[in-house]
């Protein structure tokens, strides 16, 4: 039974989805780009916005092909008081030609650049595109959350009429035809044969009718073999296989003592808002785990960790501690992805950010795949000093410094960009 799919989705007045999937899949980069700058120009809390995409003129132009005179033409023009023939006349400024210019012209018309405007869903896909977890290794299967992946799997006999392989069925046909016709078609040869041997001999003619009686009967028989039989057919079978998957869990720390002002609290807080989009859009598996410190270390849920106001004094290790345990409790083993953020100020206590050094050195940065330290202040502290001899020891440990919300942006896209290998 054929199926005839009909889309019945709603496009808006005067548009075509089609055309503007082919749109934007023609002008990617340029769209890219356009996000890419549009973002910097905006808050964390209205990043999930759409916006106004503009493109330059020249990106979009399409070549315009006019109908020359051709040949060689001798013409007379009306009105040239200044030229005759054989003079060289200098080319016109600006390229001359009748074709349409950039700038602005005498009389204050012109074209302007392409606008049009993508949605939210569009601009966070466009915005996430070349992102991803450094590192991520798919490692086993997940009943809880299973991956599929559609291979062949040879023929079978029954199917839709999309998966019919025409050429399998009719090589099935062929050989059924010849298995039922096979030993008719010998004696058909025999009999033909033996005819021929009697037409010449002048055999009497009752005997050569009775053969060609038979060798009628002969060839009816093999016309009633089918020559496609509904047994015949083949279709293309396909089956699906459980894939590895990826079972990812990032770490998120942020320093709330009080010398994190509010100014600096809110960097942090941006960033961390920022990176749990990114999470949350593109890694649905993906545990998040919010760990708030001043002097000491809580896991909190994602509401206190953006929103609730407490401060103290500074022991950045009890959050690496903290990190430590939880992950010798719920996510030690190879098949565990595991990530972690941090966030401060870079202000610590003077012993204890060697104490921090050691803890990612020794137990922290051998069991993750990454880890990324943003210190939200300028100048560079006692704790800045100690993540640098880590960063110099260890490829996946990326550190980076944000002072405005402008530098937002890049610092994570510098931080989470894909690697070339990266899918």
């Amino acid at each position: 039974m054929l199926h005839q799919v009909i889309d019945r989705r709603l496009s808006g007045k005067n548009k075509s989805i089609g055309n503007r999937e082919r749109f934007l899949r023609r002008y990617r980069d340029q769209i890219k780009e356009a996000v890419r700058k549009a973002v910097g120009s905006r808050g964390i809390r209205d990043i999930e916005q759409g916006t106004d995409i503009t493109l330059p003129k020249r990106d979009v132009s399409e070549p315009l092909f006019n109908h020359g005179p051709g040949g060689t033409r001798e013409m007379v023009h009306p009105g040239n008081q200044e030229y005759v023939r054989g003079d060289r006349i200098d080319r016109p400024p600006g390229g001359g030609g009748a074709g349409n210019g950039s700038g602005a012209s005498q009389d204050g018309q012109g074209e302007d650049d392409f606008v049009f405007r993508i949605s939210r869903e569009e601009f966070m896909n466009y915005f996430f595109d070349d992102l991803a977890l450094p590192r991520l290794v798919r490692t086993q299967l997940l009943a809880d959350a299973p991956e599929w992946k559609v291979r062949r799997a040879g023929f079978v006999s029954e199917g839709n009429p999309t998966s019919l392989h025409v050429v399998r069925s009719m090589r099935v046909a062929l050989g059924r035809r010849i298995a039922m016709g096979g030993e008719s078609r010998l004696e058909l040869r025999r009999l033909e044969k033996l005819l021929a041997d009697l037409q010449e001999q002048d055999a009497p003619g009752t005997r050569i009718a009775a053969l060609h009686a038979d060798i009628e009967a002969l060839k009816a028989r093999l016309k009633r073999v089918p020559f496609l039989d509904p047994f015949d057919l083949r279709y293309r079978n396909r089956v699906r296989e459980p894939l590895p998957t990826s079972r990812a869990v990032m770490f998120c720390l942020m320093d709330v003592s009080g010398s994190m002002d509010e100014a600096r609290k809110d960097l942090a807080k941006r960033f961390f808002i920022l990176l749990y989009l990114f999470l949350t859009r593109h890694y649905q598996q993906t545990d998040v785990v919010f760990i708030r410190h001043h002097t000491q270390a809580a896991e909190v849920t994602e509401d206190e960790f953006f929103h609730a106001t407490e401060s103290g004094g500074t022991v950045v290790s009890s959050a690496l501690t903290m990190m430590h345990d939880i992950i010798r409790q719920r996510y030690l083993g190879a098949e565990w992805n595991i990530y972690g953020a941090q966030a401060s100020d870079g202000d610590n206590w003077q012993q204890d950010s060697s104490k921090c050094r050691e803890l990612l050195d020794s137990k922290i940065l051998p069991l993750v795949r990454y880890y990324a330290y943003v210190q939200v202040a300028e100048e560079d502290q006692n704790l800045w000093e100690e993540y640098t001899r880590v960063r110099d020891a260890n490829e996946h440990f990326a550190m980076q410094k944000i002072v405005t919300p402008s530098q937002i942006f890049p610092v994570f896209r510098d931080l989470f960009k894909k690697s070339a290998g990266a899918t």
